[in-house]
């Protein structure tokens, strides 16, 4: 275990540290190679841990790193409490969590808890027959009388969400890959044993957790068929177009209301740690109403994520209004995780088509919503996604829509730390998926060096958060538009700051409320009003005051 005397973290005396906090997502497999084998590590992240306080962010989001086959890349697991070998070891673990902390930054590891891999020894067992120990620690059920599955039910992935096993004559659920059965959450022994496993990781001094699907945890016990969907209901948001899963209304496969029962479990256990959580909701029609009923109160989850700003089309006033005042709605005492990009998604620099001064708006546009942020690996040097040859593909989402759809390979390419080779500073070796060249005049070295590159832009933003309070944990109006302009205000009891954004091509015109203001954000081009009672926003630009008195 660690020995955290040193540490600059202490979680129980700052339960709400997550409130507003700006959490980095880490790829492991594409962040640094330390060893030469061509594929990241955690050795790899120790080493490039003092690049990301350097950015001024508060903690870390680690994708899965546990053993596992890898048919899914570390989001099918097949021992919950051990690091796969290309990773490392338990030992880098604990010497990971320790020089994040001394750092000042808070380790969130990606728990998937919804599936293991076909090959961990849970399902090895489960499988065997229908009377063994572990009979019921998974989805299994008799095929209709014709022998077809027992529901309707749809995997993302492609095909149905049923696969037929010899051994017990029975169908085991999986709503990702056939190698990523699906657990039972109606067995108490399954839920004792994903507690378990998340004190393992707190008690090495892991800060919280990353929750994959975690709305696909619990599944109908009746095993009822899904509607299908209008096709005005239809939507990309988390699964491509071209996939058949987006045709049914998922009543039953997902969103169980016993799955709450579940989460007030779990946040018990991470209460004792001042550990916090940041779930990932996957519905495309009820996702902002899911995230508030997970995060509502103070025995839930602390944040989630929907999938609003990770859409493919970019993001306007009239949208932006919308999507906040639905969170007002019905998730007003919940508590978002905004995203624009992370390794599932299109990068937004390329899905949403950014110029240099869009991307910087939208940059200071997260930092200044109300709600936590998760940045994603390689965003903050503005990285467009990565051209991935059909050969070079190894993201089994793309190889099985290809072409319409190309997987998630394009966000996943390695980290760019210098452009002097072709791997960019990440390994010595053939990389696991091959550097995009155009990433290499973006690479951290090259930014450093130019005062006027993005990456100076986003630590600027962040430390705008860091040093106002109302941009954190604060409150807020309503966000309010104006032609392309947004606005909304946010406040303590101690500061007030109004934030407009020009979200267009043209400049704009736009009255400011009553009061005296100073603007708190020329360093990042906001615009700076002085003495007037109106502002011209020039085309991308952000206007930014604090009131004063």
């Amino acid at each position: 275990m660690n020995d955290l005397s040193a540490s600059k973290i202490d979680n129980v005396a700052n339960p709400d540290w997550w409130r507003g906090a700006v959490i980095y997502q880490i790829y492991p497999r594409s962040y640094q190679d330390s060893n030469g084998d061509g594929i990241g590590d955690l050795g790899g992240i120790i080493s490039r841990l003092p690049y990301i306080a350097s950015l001024g962010v508060d903690a870390i989001w680690i994708s899965p790193f546990f053993k596992s086959p890898m048919k899914d890349f570390g989001y099918d697991v097949s021992d919950y409490c051990d690091v796969d070998p290309m990773f490392g070891t338990l030992a880098d673990f604990d010497s990971l969590i320790a020089t994040a902390h001394n750092l000042g930054l808070r380790v969130m590891i990606d728990l998937v808890l919804s599936h293991t891999s076909d090959q961990h020894a849970w399902f090895a067992e489960s499988r065997v027959n229908k009377i063994n120990a572990k009979a019921d620690w998974y989805v299994w059920a008799d095929p209709q009388p014709d022998g077809t599955p027992p529901t309707n039910w749809l995997s993302i992935f492609g095909g149905p969400a049923w696969t037929w096993d010899t051994r017990r004559e029975q169908y085991y659920l999986h709503n990702f890959l056939t190698s990523q059965p699906d657990l039972n959450f109606h067995c108490e022994a399954v839920q004792e044993a994903l507690l378990d496993v998340a004190r393992f990781w707190l008690e090495r001094g892991c800060d919280g957790f990353r929750l994959d699907t975690i709305n696909f945890y619990v599944h109908d016990a009746q095993l009822r068929n899904n509607p299908p969907l209008p096709d005005d209901q239809r939507n990309a948001t988390i699964a491509p177009s071209v996939n058949p899963y987006n045709h049914q209304e998922h009543l039953y496969d997902k969103n169980q209301p016993e799955n709450l029962a579940f989460l007030r479990k779990l946040r018990a256990v991470m209460a004792s740690y001042g550990a916090a959580a940041v779930g990932e909701v996957g519905d495309a029609q009820r996702g902002l109403e899911i995230m508030g009923e997970y995060t509502a109160g103070d025995d839930l989850m602390q944040m989630c994520y929907a999938f609003e700003f990770l859409a493919n089309d970019q993001p306007n006033a009239d949208y932006i209004t919308d999507v906040m005042a639905r969170v007002d709605e019905v998730a007003g005492d919940g508590w978002a995780c905004w995203a624009f990009s992370n390794h599932d998604v299109k990068r937004h620099m390329s899905r949403w088509e950014l110029s240099a001064e869009a991307a910087r708006m939208f940059t200071t546009l997260i930092m200044c919503l109300r709600g936590s942020v998760c940045l994603y690996q390689g965003e903050e040097l503005g990285l467009p996604e990565a051209d991935v040859a059909y050969e070079d593909l190894q993201d089994p989402y793309g190889i099985t829509f290809w072409p319409e759809f190309k997987g998630r390979d394009g966000c996943r390419t390695p980290m760019v730390w210098e452009p002097s080779n072709q791997n960019g500073g990440f390994s010595e070796a053939k990389p696991w998926l091959p550097v995009e060249a155009g990433h290499l005049a973006l690479s951290a070295q090259s930014q450093e060096d130019d005062p006027s590159a993005l990456i100076h832009h986003y630590r600027r933003a962040i430390a705008l958060r860091a040093a106002h309070p109302a941009l954190a944990p604060g409150a807020h109006d309503a966000v309010q538009k104006a032609g392309d302009v947004i606005y909304f205000t946010r406040s303590t009891a101690d500061e007030t700051l109004f934030c407009a954004f020009n979200l267009s091509n043209a400049p704009s015109e736009l009255s400011l409320p009553t009061g005296q203001w100073r603007s708190v954000a020329t360093d990042l081009g906001g615009a700076d009003p002085g003495l007037a009672r109106q502002v011209t926003l020039a085309p991308w630009q952000v206007c930014i005051l604090h009131k004063e008195g």
